[in-house]
């Protein structure tokens, strides 16, 4: 009897609900992938001169540049996994092929995206300039004079990506909050005049620094960063002492260290094998490793 009307019981009682405790979403990674790079462990990608990274942080996904040939950059970031149909923006640091290439791969898989990239006049990249630009001589006959006379407002010129989307950058630039271009200048022969921009990103440790080349000097780029967004802390990417003599690299080197003390370095494309050697020795276990298809975390 008793056993009965205890199934009774338990048959007739309301079963609660289960409790649905509160649900945090992963917390989103933060890091760069080198997508583009002539050296790299993994035998799976395609190693060429050339450089690209994806940079994951505080919910923004950022390209920066797109390495040397379209096709071995798209094998290697389908390798890696990386969607580039979802990207914030892209950056490209300046013109030379090895960092503008894959352009047309990008331009296929996300052709809205925004591109930002150096304000160069002629550039390729396109340009604009005021009529001003021409010094207009009205003795001439219409026949002699540009445009017939008619100068337009603004003169546009052409690109090899004619319907790319991009935004030009001459100056400190913030595209996003913690995020900002740092536009610097080449006075070294070879490529004098030359604009590149770099990516600065704030993080809890200070400034990552993200630089396709440093034709301007990477101690010129550090010292343009510094003033407007605050102590490096990490720098990913080109320093372009490939063909730099001993000398000139291990000065460079110890500068990191000691002047500007950087407290992360992880050197790539162009930096070159002796300037990977002497910052490994100069910074020990603050060397970070950085070939292709690495994936650094970020703080």
């Amino acid at each position: 009897m008793w056993l009965s009307l205890l199934a009774h019981l338990v048959s007739t009682t309301p079963v609660p609900p289960p409790v649905t405790l509160p649900h945090e979403p992963p917390p989103r990674e933060h890091r760069i992938t080198i997508l583009y790079d002539a050296f790299g462990a993994r035998r799976d990608l395609t190693r060429d001169w050339g450089f690209a990274a994806l940079i994951e942080y505080g919910g923004k996904r950022i390209l920066f540049d797109t390495g040397n040939n379209a096709r071995i950059f798209e094998r290697n970031v389908r390798r890696l996994g990386v969607d580039l149909g979802r990207l914030d923006f892209a950056i490209v640091s300046h013109r030379h092929g090895d960092h503008t290439s894959g352009l047309s791969y990008l331009l296929r898989v996300n052709p809205r995206v925004t591109i930002y990239a150096p304000r160069e006049g002629f550039g390729v990249f396109g340009a604009a300039l005021p009529a001003s630009f021409l010094h207009a001589d009205f003795a001439l006959p219409d026949s002699m004079r540009y445009y017939g006379g008619r100068v337009p407002d603004e003169m546009r010129f052409g690109t090899p990506w004619p319907n790319a989307r991009f935004t030009w950058v001459d100056s400190i630039t913030q595209i996003a909050p913690g995020v900002v271009l740092i536009s610097t200048v080449s006075s070294n022969p070879g490529t004098l005049e030359l604009r590149e921009l770099s990516l600065g990103v704030q993080t809890p440790e200070g400034l990552l620094l993200v630089v396709g080349c440093s034709h301007p000097g990477i101690e010129t780029i550090i010292a343009a960063a510094e003033r407007s967004a605050g102590h490096v802390y990490q720098i990913v990417g080109g320093m372009h002492l490939v063909t730099a003599p001993d000398s000139q690299v291990t000065r460079v080197a110890a500068a990191l260290h000691d002047r500007w003390q950087i407290d992360l370095v992880a050197p790539g494309h162009c930096t070159g094998e002796p300037a990977f050697d002497a910052l490994k020795r100069i910074f020990g276990t603050r060397y970070r490793y950085a070939g292709l298809g690495t994936r650094l975390p970020l703080p």
